[in-house]
Formats: C-alpha cells, structure tokens, sequence
C-alpha cells in the first residue's frame, strides 16, 4: 500500500514513517508538509492512503480531504489529528474520510488500520 503523509511537523512525520515502516505492506511514497504540496503529491504519486493532519500552514486539512475524494480513484483518508473535537469527526467524516485519530490517544491504531504484520 502507497501511504502519503500530510504532516507539518517534522518531527511527527519521522515517527509515523518509523511507525509505518515496520509494517510489510506498506511503502511510504511521500511527505507533504503544507495542503498545497499535498494535493500536488496525491495527484502525482497517486497513493493508495493519506495521513492527514487537519491543521496546516496554509489550509485547513479538510480541503485537503474534500479535494483529494473527488477524484476518481480516491485514497483512503485517515485524518490524524490533535484536534479531534467531535464537531470535526463528524465534519471530516461526512467530508469522506475513512478514519479520525486523535495524536495523543489513537497513534498505535495506524499499526491496525493498515493490517500491521510486522517486518
């Protein structure tokens, strides 16, 4: 599975891609750090799944999800954020996302999402 992470920390984006790494069937096919990039690299790179964070520097992640599940062959959206309000959820789950996470609680759920079997 082709996994894009929308990130804008640096920091968060290294542990998810040390975290996706240890799982066999993923492949880690690019980082975005901005929405702008994001939808450039989806349209490009056509990844099978998106990390989304919904905070970003120059939009929200939610035009980011709204975009990226219009086209054709959609991704798989899990938004990932420490926003997680539940007016959001429902928000970006209406908007088409797969999954809502909350950083601090849910990050080892990424491990069962996408079907962890360990390297």
């Amino acid at each position: 599975m082709k996994v894009l992470i929308v990130e804008d920390s640096a920091v968060v984006r290294a542990a998810l891609i040390r975290l996706l790494a240890a799982i066999d069937q993923v492949e880690i096919v690019g980082e975005a750090g901005n929405a702008a990039e994001a939808i450039r690299l989806t349209r490009k790179l056509r990844p099978d799944a998106l990390i989304l964070d919904i905070r970003l520097p120059d939009r929200s992640g939610v035009e980011v999800l709204k975009t990226v599940k219009r086209s054709v062959q959609a991704p798989m959206v899990v938004v990932l954020t420490n926003n997680s309000y539940p007016e959001l959820e429902r928000r970006c789950l209406d908007e088409g996302a797969d999954f809502f996470l909350d950083k601090t609680n849910d990050f080892g759920k990424l491990f069962q999402i996408f079907g962890g079997r360990p390297n």
